[in-house]
């Protein structure tokens, strides 16, 4: 799959739900209203489309939510797309909160994850449940902790905000240095209805060279496929990763789509063109339509966002469209 700028597509994210059992406050309103399960697709038809994308190119594929790990019978699908790890598919990863990990970490080992990603903004369990408004730290550390005593690759996900734990990145840099997990510090991005974005917006250049004064950063050769660059931290052998999306951006070598639950393909996180792949999916059993739908979209991928962190780029919450 190649989009008009030349880009080959060979990663996509597979949100599996819109659903969560956190609401932080960078990500979607206290009082959310999730889409009837009646509008979902089913696992089947999730895995049919997993399917006709790694025919199509895709290497690399990342369930997301929402919380993947709500969804009921979700690992089930991570088992049957895992089944095709080394037959087209590359890496099968997953972005997680944390909260159901402790309960799920060894299954999905087994179902062919290697590595994940972890939401964890803060050390501080005061700041996390003011954070996730209904989240709870301790649960989310004990499930951290499986996934690595389950051989699981962890990464530390973390949006920096000002004034609320742009203080603590020194201290999560070390924490996660000590238990050898890189971390992966992310710019908030102006998707949903959410308030007071603006005043917490924190650009990570200004991190990154205020890290520098106090760990060695090294420019890092590693690459996962996604938009972060990568530092190695000379002081603890870990990596520091940053994700920046308005102070400066990853449009040009992009090489990810999105798929929603509902069966939305979503080319550009911050743009809102998409393209409809249920009525495809639904119309025949032979693929033929699905694919050349999928051929369509890709066509139609654009340059690049228009994120401005003064102004809602798009109005749909980041859990609808898969982090």
């Amino acid at each position: 799959m190649i989009d008009p700028f030349g880009r080959t597509i060979s990663y996509l994210r597979v949100s599996v739900t819109d659903r969560c059992d956190f609401r932080c406050v960078y990500c979607m309103a206290e009082d959310m209203t999730f889409l009837p399960k009646a509008e979902l697709l089913t696992l089947e038809e999730l895995e049919r489309l997993c399917a006709a994308f790694i025919r199509l190119g895709v290497k690399k594929l990342r369930f997301t939510g929402g919380e993947p790990l709500v969804r009921k019978g979700v690992l089930g699908l991570i088992g049957c797309v895992g089944a095709r790890l080394g037959q087209g598919l590359e890496e099968l990863t997953l972005t997680t909160n944390g909260a159901q990990l402790a309960r799920h970490a060894a299954a999905l080992r087994a179902a062919g994850v290697k590595r994940i990603n972890v939401s964890l903004d803060t050390l501080d369990e005061r700041k996390f449940a003011e954070i996730t408004r209904w989240g709870r730290l301790g649960q989310v550390l004990e499930g951290i902790e499986a996934a690595r005593a389950a051989g699981l690759a962890v990464k530390i996900n973390m949006v920096a905000m000002r004034g609320v734990n742009e203080d603590e990145i020194s201290l999560m840099l070390a924490w996660c240095g000590g238990r050898g997990f890189d971390l992966c510090l992310i710019e908030t991005m102006p998707m949903g209805e959410v308030a007071h974005r603006a005043e917490t917006h924190l650009p990570l250049d200004g991190v990154q060279r205020r890290l520098s004064r106090e760990w060695t950063l090294t420019r890092s050769g590693h690459a996962t496929g996604g938009p972060a660059r990568y530092w190695d931290v000379a002081e603890t052998g870990s990596r520091i990763g940053f994700i920046t999306p308005l102070s400066n951006h990853f449009c040009d070598d992009c090489n990810r789509v999105r798929l929603t639950c509902t069966g939305t393909l979503y080319m550009c996180l911050g743009q809102d063109d998409a393209a409809d792949l249920r009525a495809p999916l639904r119309a025949s059993a032979d693929d033929a339509g699905l694919e050349a739908a999928i051929h369509a979209a890709i066509a139609r991928k654009p340059k690049g966002h228009e994120f401005d962190i003064t102004r809602q780029a798009v109005a749909r919450h980041m859990s609808l469209t898969g982090g």
